[in-house]
């Protein structure tokens, strides 16, 4: 009987994932206070840029300005020097200002829960997740372009795109695996499992993986 990765040994896979990619780096949200505050601009900073700029920028952005009161004093060509060179630096620069603005009036809560999140602007589901689950540490799958592909490359789930990606984990995985998953396939995506030629001679599940769409591995 051909071996297969599933909901009954998910757990078993990603363990193995988890010890190939200690010796990588975090993804960039991690290597700060995981306050949703901080969770929340430095996921903003991050989409579309590497991993390293987005450290570096929210490094420079937090110890300029550590609540919402103080984005809003920030001059806005200030902030988009502090920010840059992150994708897109002046949009993100004018969210972060709009954002900080709607969360003063509530003290500078962040929201816990997906539906207010989503009110706030630029915000979408991947960073929603992120919050709720890197900052307030409760079950959420984030699917990014790792999670999403990885997911299907490995057989796991069959999905034409993040949102359906995220409903179909929601069914397979166990919930104690949620908040990590999303850490886990995005160094390994990064590192190991990568979009074009991955390195299947390297990877921890090729006894399992059937490869699925890949052409080309090394």
């Amino acid at each position: 009987m051909k071996k297969v990765i599933s909901a009954e040994n998910i757990g078993l896979v990603l363990n193995e994932i988890k010890t190939a990619v200690k010796p990588f780096e975090v993804p960039a949200v991690s290597h700060f206070n995981r306050s949703p505050f901080h969770v929340l601009f430095s996921c903003i900073l991050s989409l579309r840029t590497k991993d390293r700029v987005t450290i570096e920028a929210s490094r420079r952005l937090f110890e300029a300005a550590d609540s919402c009161r103080k984005l809003i004093e920030l001059d806005a060509k200030e902030l988009e020097k502090l920010i840059y060179p992150v994708g897109f630096y002046k949009t993100k620069a004018k969210r972060i200002k709009e954002i900080a603005e709607i969360l003063e009036k509530k003290g500078c809560k962040v929201p816990d829960s997906m539906e207010r999140l989503l009110e706030l602007p630029g915000v979408g589901r991947k960073t929603a997740n992120l919050v709720i689950a890197e900052g307030f540490g409760r079950p959420a799958i984030c699917v990014d372009t790792h999670v999403h592909r990885i997911s299907n490359r490995i057989g796991l789930i069959k999905s034409k795109g993040p949102f359906e990606s995220e409903m179909e984990l929601m069914k397979v995985l166990p919930k104690r695996c949620w908040i990590e998953y999303n850490k886990l396939l995005v160094a390994f995506g990064q590192n190991i499992c990568l979009p074009v030629s991955p390195f299947c001679s390297r990877c921890p599940i090729k006894g399992l993986c059937p490869r699925i769409s890949v052409k080309k591995s090394r």
